[in-house]
């Protein structure tokens, strides 16, 4: 078993955090590559097998460009922080259709304390949310299974943040899961502990995750015609 991220991974993000600066990473650029970047994009590729068997249609691609791995740079053109770097790495396992359509994927994220797995569908235009919600309400059963199954809500938890105040026009409020037709994003997600990130067992952890979050996500890809 191969451990990825150490406790230097983990010091040089709360560095980044303190002295969000270009002066500071590029004299500390080295680190980055060794400790979060470079074991980061070994994970992505040691995680393609295990992606496969739970889907043959989603990508853990390590290239550099144009693969899995975001970019520590932010895009701060619209934002009132001009910060110029996150303070965490993420990686998006993707859907290989992802530039033709919107589409769900899988998530990792790498944070001192916050660090986290999951999968879903973030931010998605206002037609892809009535999409998914009209999905939802004509197949209630499966969507029961696909994000309310007791194994998977265990584990998992169904993000909260973002939900409208009154259920969706259209939607009668009796529904069963009239809750989850006022979210805006659909999202499973669990915390992952420093321990379990810069441990022996996370490649491991996350197979398991991927396999678990597969139903949410191929209900996501049928609301979406998407193959799964």
């Amino acid at each position: 078993m191969t451990s990825y991220f150490s406790e230097a991974s983990f010091k040089f993000l709360r560095g980044l955090a303190r002295h969000n600066d270009k002066a500071w990473f590029n004299a500390h650029r080295a680190q980055y590559e060794e400790h979060v970047r470079q074991p980061f994009l070994q994970l992505i590729a040691d995680l393609q097998p295990g992606l496969a068997r739970v889907s043959e249609h989603f990508r853990a691609d390590p290239r550099t460009q144009g693969g899995s791995l975001f970019r520590i740079y932010r895009d701060a053109r619209f934002s009132h922080d001009k910060s110029p770097y996150k303070s965490w790495q993420g990686a998006r396992l993707f859907h290989q259709r992802r530039r033709e359509v919107p589409a769900p994927s899988f998530y990792i994220h790498l944070q001192p304390g916050e660090s986290f797995v999951g999968a879903g569908i973030w931010h998605p235009e206002p037609d892809v949310q009535r999409r998914i919600r009209q999905f939802i309400f004509d197949n209630p059963a499966s969507w029961k299974n696909a994000a309310h199954a007791p194994a998977l809500r265990r584990h998992f938890d169904l993000e909260q943040a973002e939900k409208l105040v009154r259920p969706p026009r259209g939607f009668p409020a009796e529904f069963e899961f009239i809750d989850d037709l006022k979210h805006r994003n659909w999202v499973i997600w669990r915390t992952l502990d420093d321990a379990t990130m810069t441990g022996p067992r996370l490649r491991s952890t996350l197979d398991k995750d991927l396999a678990r979050l597969g139903p949410f996500v191929d209900y996501l890809c049928a609301a979406l015609d998407l193959e799964f």
